[in-house]
């Protein structure tokens, strides 16, 4: 018994309606902790009292967060330079550095910096391609990364709330800062671009 060719034509509009909606589900981890992370930036107790406009803002930024937060478990392939090509194949850099920078701008209360460091940690923990996705080294240890970004967030937070920014040489601290984000960033650039031995 033979059959006929499969007839390749459109989509119904249910299983396009369905995959949108399967796409928008998928890693609920990541969007979660995407989601929350960018709400928390925006300090959503003083955004309750803010303007209409602040509270669309902030909506909004829950929404692009959603879209963005799914870690992108993917080797790394040169598609195009355009900016919005990279900024979508980079949105889980691009999210939680613009939730830092919306936190900087925001001043937060202590207490929601400390919320803020937390939900940075576990998003960047539970999207990094290269110590939970596909592509990471095989055999190496799952508990060094946390343990290690753990640390430094710590280090961060308590380098924050150093009393210095009111004295005449607060710009030491904060160009030591600068350098030792620019070589920690440099080495880890280098780490991930070496094979493993």
């Amino acid at each position: 018994m033979t059959t006929g060719p499969v007839q390749s034509g459109p989509r119904p509009a249910h299983s396009r309606a369905a995959l949108l909606i399967g796409r928008l589900t998928s890693r609920i981890t990541d969007r979660l902790l995407g989601t929350a992370l960018a709400v928390a930036a925006c300090d959503p107790p003083a955004a309750l009292h803010a303007p209409l406009l602040v509270r669309m803002l902030v909506l909004g930024a829950a929404t692009t967060a959603w879209w963005a937060a799914p870690m992108v478990d993917a080797r790394p392939v040169l598609t195009s330079m355009r900016w919005r090509t990279l900024a979508a194949r980079r949105r889980t850099t691009v999210l939680p550095a613009a939730a830092i920078a919306v936190a900087a701008a925001t001043g937060p209360p202590v207490w929601l910096v400390v919320c803020i460091a937390a939900l940075l940690l576990a998003y960047l923990l539970a999207t990094d391609a290269w110590t939970a996705g596909v592509t990471a080294p095989p055999g190496r240890p799952q508990a060094t990364p946390a343990l290690t970004a753990a640390a430094a967030t710590a280090v961060v937070l308590l380098a924050a709330q150093a009393p210095v920014a009111g004295t005449s040489w607060a710009r030491l601290p904060a160009s030591l800062a600068i350098a030792a984000t620019t070589v920690c960033l440099v080495l880890a650039l280098r780490t991930r671009r070496s094979p493993p031995s």
